[in-house]
């Protein structure tokens, strides 16, 4: 019984903090990461390379994302809309999320380590990076952007850890997923403009307001596009990676049609559940082209 018990308490823990860090949101990042490390290797990298790039990738969100919900925690408790979440209900101790950045960030560093020496030098100067982010809000409403900039280190990463070196492809990947996250992610702030004007935080909206904000959104969405549409001339590639992005082109269009900001299950298939499929559908495509149509 005790340890049954012991197993019920460690496997809620561990959902709680798979929520804590949205581990569902890995498929924002981790498609664009693949398609980075297989052009990066001409194919299919070696189990090796997968195995602790994939590590890395986890291990940089999963600590980044925590130290997020840390640091936000007093603004997290004052908000409506965030104050279900664990650390404002004392779900998880501040101690035990503390404890769960610093093991995933020491993963991160050994994963790096593991792949190159490039990857190994650059781990530091990653975990500031995607760290410094949860302040940005404080001093700037091109904060959306920072976190784009954030998340797009894992196709860049991901083509490092390949290679060992700089080239330019991986850093027109990481813009996409740069200008797509910003773009998104200004929908989602939509939700909390009062809240972020009172309490002097800075975004998109709060600064714009909510119309110029939208226009805004498009408006690096329909640059993401065109950047998709430039890697198919600057790669060479096929008619089933103009098919995914066709497909990405028209979800992103229902996306920016279906925003409501007062309602909150239409702002997650906004803002959330249409951009994990848009970005499993870039992938799946991309490695069709790639492996059977080019």
């Amino acid at each position: 019984m005790v340890i049954l018990n012991a197993v019920k308490t460690s496997a809620l823990k561990l959902k709680m903090f798979s929520e804590l860090v949205m581990f569902s949101h890995t498929l924002f990042s981790l498609p664009f990461a693949i398609i980075s490390m297989v052009w990066a290797a001409g194919g299919w990298p070696s189990g090796h390379m997968m195995l602790w790039g994939l590590i890395a990738l986890i291990g940089a969100r999963n600590g980044a994302n925590a130290f997020n919900r840390l640091v936000d925690r007093t603004f997290d408790r004052e908000n409506p809309r965030t104050a279900h979440r664990h650390l404002p209900q004392k779900l998880l101790a501040e101690k035990e999320v503390i404890f769960f950045i610093i093991i995933n960030y020491a993963l991160f560093i050994v994963a790096s380590g593991m792949l190159n020496l490039l990857c190994l030098l650059l781990s530091p100067v990653a975990i500031v990076l995607i760290s410094s982010y949860s302040y940005t809000k404080r001093f700037t409403f091109l904060s959306h952007l920072y976190l784009g900039f954030v998340i797009a280190s894992a196709p860049i990463g991901a083509w490092f850890a390949v290679t060992g070196n700089i080239a330019f492809t991986p850093f027109v990947i990481g813009t996409v997923v740069m200008l797509w996250i910003a773009g998104f992610d200004i929908i989602y702030g939509t939700q909390d403009i009062d809240f972020d004007r009172r309490n002097g935080l800075w975004s998109i909206p709060s600064f714009f307001g909510l119309e110029n904000a939208l226009r805004i959104s498009k408006g690096l969405h329909f640059i993401m596009i065109l950047l998709l549409l430039f890697l198919y001339l600057w790669r060479d590639l096929g008619w089933m990676y103009l098919v995914g992005i066709g497909i990405a082109t028209l979800l992103l269009m229902t996306e920016h049609r279906i925003i409501k900001p007062h309602n909150r299950r239409l702002m997650k298939v906004a803002s959330y559940n249409l951009n994990q499929v848009i970005s499993m559908v870039i992938l799946l495509c991309t490695l069709t082209d790639y492996f059977y149509v080019s």
